[in-house]
C-alpha cells in the first residue's frame, strides 16, 4: 500500500489487553455436575410427587402462523376446573397449575383441558395428610405403598393431526374449476359499483318513459 502526504504510520494494537475481553468458561464441567447434583436434590425433596411439577394445559400458539401448534400453558383456567368437578384451591394442592388470567375463547380448548385434567385424576395417587387416618378421596395403604416417583413430562402434549383424510375425487369436484370461480368472485366485487350504476340508470330511464 502507498501512503500519501506526512500521516503517521499504521501501527494499530488490537492484541492489547485482550485478556479483559474474552469469556472463559473453565468451570463448564463442574457447572454441569453441579446442576445435576440440584436436580438429584430436587426430586428427593418433593417426591413423591412428580419431578417434572405441576400439570399443564395444552393451548395454542399465538397468530395466525404458529396457531397450529399445541404447546403447555401457564395454568387450567377456573372454567376448566370447574367443569372437572374441582375448586381452584383444592387443585392446587394435587399438583395442577391455575392460571385466573387465562380464558377459553372455544369449546374445543375447554372439552380437551377438562378430558386432560379426568385423565389426571383417573392416574392420580393423593397421599393422606395423616398416615393412619385417610379422608375420602385419599389413596389407601396398598396404593402409598406401590406409588413411584413419576419422572418426565406429567401428560406429555401430544400434536393433533391436521391433516384431512385420503379419499376419491367426486365428479362434482372435477367438473369445478376453482380458477375461474375466484376470477368469477373477483370480477364481480371489481365491477359491483358500474353494474349499479347501470341499474339504476336503467331503472331511471324506465321511470321517465312512461311519464
Amino acid at each position: 500500500m502507498v501512503l500519501k502526504h506526512n500521516n503517521q504510520l499504521p501501527n494499530q494494537h488490537f492484541r492489547k489487553e485482550w485478556q479483559k475481553n474474552v469469556r472463559t468458561w473453565f468451570d463448564q464441567a463442574g457447572r454441569k455436575k453441579a446442576r445435576r447434583t440440584a436436580r438429584v436434590q430436587k426430586a428427593a425433596r418433593i417426591a413423591p410427587r412428580p419431578v417434572d411439577g405441576a400439570l399443564r394445559p395444552a393451548v395454542r400458539c399465538p397468530t395466525i402462523r404458529y396457531n397450529m401448534k399445541l404447546r403447555a400453558g401457564r395454568g387450567f383456567t377456573l372454567e376448566e376446573i370447574k367443569e372437572a368437578g374441582l375448586t381452584a384451591k383444592y387443585a392446587r394442592t394435587i399438583g395442577i397449575a391455575v392460571d385466573h388470567r387465562r380464558r377459553n375463547k372455544s369449546q374445543e380448548s375447554l372439552e380437551l383441558n377438562v378430558q386432560r385434567l379426568k385423565a389426571y385424576q383417573a392416574k392420580l395417587i393423593v397421599f393422606p395428610l395423616k398416615a393412619g387416618k385417610p379422608k375420602k378421596g385419599d389413596a389407601d395403604a396398598a396404593e402409598v405403598a406401590a406409588a413411584v416417583q413419576h419422572k418426565g413430562a406429567v401428560l406429555p402434549i401430544e400434536q393433533v393431526a391436521a391433516a384431512p383424510e385420503a379419499r376419491a375425487i367426486t365428479a362434482e369436484e372435477k367438473a369445478k374449476n376453482a380458477y375461474m370461480t375466484l376470477r368469477y368472485a373477483r370480477s364481480e366485487k371489481r365491477t359491483l359499483g358500474a353494474r349499479e350504476k347501470r341499474a339504476r340508470e336503467k331503472a331511471e330511464e324506465e321511470a321517465n318513459k312512461k311519464k
